[in-house]
């Protein structure tokens, strides 16, 4: 959480991220660590049943779980939120690839054992490789 609190301090909106790991990797966790960063003070809690929770902080932040989407024909508005000066998560984002951004911040969480993480982050243009930069990777 620390991390993802640190990434989310330097964070201005307009951010795209996705983030892949198998059940129980810690993605939701991560996004309450970035929530902290952006000041959100609600609970952040996994929007798996509803696809997208919106909370309010320094920027808006837009939670998906994007599990349910695959192969749906279904417009729900995705590149509204991509496109806005929020910060968008996107759990589960390989099953939407067609609808991502060109450029975005790739994150993917492996689990270590009950209480480690191992955390890859593959900047997709600039914006992004400068802010990886930022934080010393």
């Amino acid at each position: 959480m620390a991390f993802a609190k640190q990434l989310g301090l330097l964070l201005n909106g307009g951010e795209v991220i996705t983030l892949e790991g198998d059940l129980g990797a810690g993605k939701t966790h991560f996004t309450k660590g970035l929530a902290e960063g952006l000041d959100v003070k609600r609970v952040v809690n996994s929007p798996t049943f509803t696809i997208i929770k919106e909370y309010k902080g320094r920027k808006p932040l837009y939670h998906m779980d994007v599990y349910r989407l695959e192969n749906s024909e279904e417009d729900i508005g995705l590149e509204e939120y991509f496109e806005s000066d929020g910060v968008s998560v996107v759990e589960w984002a390989s099953r939407i690839e067609e609808q991502l951004p060109s450029e975005r911040l790739e994150i993917r969480i492996y689990r270590q054992g009950d209480t480690e993480r191992e955390i890859h982050l593959q900047p997709i243009g600039m914006r992004y490789e400068a802010v990886c930069k930022e934080i010393g990777l």
